[in-house]
């Protein structure tokens, strides 16, 4: 299978910071290549991230970002709101049927990883789904604790792991940098 081409399903997962920046950069990268790119944000939704004016300024033919949560999900002992698991269900179905249209040589699922870890969407239903992808699209999901299935099915796996981060010494984020 020397010199192969395909789609490759990547994912940019830990603890660090930088995932969601990653998938920008590749995202940068595939424009400049000529292929157009849909980034669905699963989590992300009422903040204004400088992500989504420089997406305006490419234009819809380059790259179209979709917030569609509501920027803050609830976690632990208690479930997750029934809005919150709705928004993500839409969020993955519009996702899935725009990924299977071949329309768009870069998909991203940003913070997808947390909406499977959080149990509002299923593992299993992704890996299908990215089976079944067209044979040239390239995927990106990104987000803490992507799920082992995931983990096993992907063709490039990487790790941010937090080495230093400015908010030990009191540093608060950074327009331009941190959204």
């Amino acid at each position: 299978m020397e010199g192969a081409k395909k789609g490759l399903v990547m994912i940019y997962t830990g603890p660090g910071k930088g995932k969601t920046t990653a998938a920008l950069g590749t995202a940068f990268r595939a424009i400049g290549q000529g292929l157009k790119v849909l980034m669905v944000q699963f989590i992300k939704g009422s903040w204004h991230y400088g992500e989504l004016d420089t997406a305006q300024m490419l234009g819809p033919e380059h790259i179209e970002i979709r917030p569609m949560g509501r920027g803050f999900v609830k976690i632990g002992a208690e479930k997750p709101d029934p809005e919150d698991v709705r928004l993500v269900e839409e969020a993955w179905e519009f996702g899935r049927r725009s990924m299977m249209t071949g329309d768009y040589g870069l998909v991203i699922f940003d913070e997808i990883n947390y909406a499977i870890s959080y149990k509002m969407l299923a593992a299993e239903k992704v890996v299908e789904a990215l089976k079944c992808k067209p044979e040239m699209t390239h995927v990106i999901l990104t987000g803490r604790n992507a799920h082992p299935s995931l983990v096993e099915m992907a063709d490039l796996v990487t790790e941010m792991r937090e080495v230093k981060h400015p908010y030990q010494r009191g540093i608060l984020a950074q327009r331009g940098v941190d959204y």
